[in-house]
């Protein structure tokens, strides 16, 4: 009965890391008009950066936990390589006010904060007691990322308007988390299967959201528009000024 469970997790998380693959990709074409530009237009550097520290702090406890955690390392080594790719990027066209505070952020998260983690842990921690310290810190963070949503929907209600809303990728996310959760929930990995309950709720409420709003008449609103998705793994910021007509869609990760 226990081979037959992690054979089912083995191939929920094989998925998972099909749609978390695709979804980490999704921001290229937003960097593909920064490098055509030369210039991140107001796109901020905030998503990418948490992006990368969630996948240091599941490649962490995946090397931690030791066992059943393969997928849980494939994936989340290829979020750390592109995430970086993305930042390095935004770094290189960014102005000079950006760059600074995107170094500044990438100090204090990355650096100093996971780096804090990672000592407090390995030298005030053993065995069981350290990998459940890591696994809160995991579900706690994670958590609070799928809470983000949460905003975009607001932004949706108030000018009855999908355009930073896509359905497709509310789909795939919630289809992602669905993946997660029974990847985690087979192999009784609670920390991992947790969180995507939030994923996968507030990707259906997303996707009922598009429907409710997907004909209805925009508002137009004064202040500059300013979008956020943070889900789970990748994660976009969309900022456009008040006399621009075009735009880009949020996007997120794993």
């Amino acid at each position: 009965m226990a081979m037959h469970s992690e054979s089912w997790a083995f191939l929920f998380g094989v998925m998972g890391n099909i749609i978390s693959f695709m979804v980490f990709l999704a921001p290229l074409p937003t960097f593909y008009q920064v490098y055509k530009k030369k210039s991140t237009e107001g796109f901020q550097s905030l998503p990418y950066v948490v992006a990368l520290f969630s996948a240091m702090l599941w490649i962490y406890y995946a090397f931690v936990k030791h066992e059943h955690t393969f997928l849980l390392i494939t994936i989340n080594s290829f979020g750390i390589v592109v995430e970086s790719i993305y930042l390095i990027v935004f770094l290189i066209y960014a102005p000079k006010k950006a760059r600074l505070s995107t170094i500044k952020l990438l100090l204090l998260l990355n650096v100093f904060g996971f780096g804090a983690m990672l000592l407090s842990t390995l030298y005030l921690s053993k065995g069981a007691k350290r990998l459940a310290i890591i696994g809160w810190i995991c579900l706690v963070f994670n958590i609070s990322v799928f809470a983000a949503p949460l905003f975009i929907i607001r932004r949706v209600i108030k000018t009855r308007s999908v355009e930073y809303m896509p359905f497709t990728l509310s789909f795939f996310l919630t289809i992602n988390a669905v993946m997660w959760f029974f990847y985690g929930l087979l192999l009784k990995d609670y920390y991992v299967a947790l969180p995507n309950t939030l994923g996968f709720l507030f990707g259906i409420i997303q996707m009922v959201m598009y429907l409710m709003y997907r004909n209805a008449t925009p508002v137009v609103l004064e202040e500059p528009v300013k979008a956020q998705e943070l889900n789970g793994h990748i994660i976009d910021v969309v900022k456009i000024p008040s006399d621009a007509t075009h735009g880009h869609g949020a996007v997120g990760k794993v």
